[in-house]
């Protein structure tokens, strides 16, 4: 570690270093894009953790709605036609595949092919 990073380090915030934990944390998962690289309209794979998971239906079909941030951003994640899944809750770590676009805004993957990974001591 450089004196440069050692004293970036030291006055960081925490927030600042999880998010450079958890950005270190995703990049070390092979084939992984940054959520702030993602291309619109394309394939990717993301890793990182779930901050949130809500039942929001969408035109009268339940769907099942999380957050993923990696440290350089946050995607939505939204599974059609369900209102839960096992493993799926918040401060889980998680690898998600998918379509990545644009919705209001947003990046967002509709139903992601998705694998569980080990929290922090498991």
């Amino acid at each position: 570690m450089t004196l440069r990073e050692a004293l970036r380090r030291a006055v960081a915030s925490q927030a600042e270093i999880e998010a450079d934990e958890e950005r270190a944390d995703a990049h070390s998962v092979a084939g992984c894009v940054p959520v702030d690289e993602l291309p619109d309209r394309h394939r990717a794979k993301v890793s990182g953790i779930l901050r949130s998971v809500t039942l929001r239906p969408r035109e009268g079909v339940p769907a099942l709605e999380a957050e993923l941030y990696d440290g350089s951003g946050t995607i939505d994640l939204v599974w059609l036609g369900r209102r839960e899944i096992a493993g799926i809750e918040p401060g889980r770590r998680l690898q998600v595949e998918g379509l990545a676009c644009a919705i209001d805004g947003r990046r967002t993957m509709f139903n992601p092919r998705y694998e569980l990974r080990p929290r922090p001591g498991e």
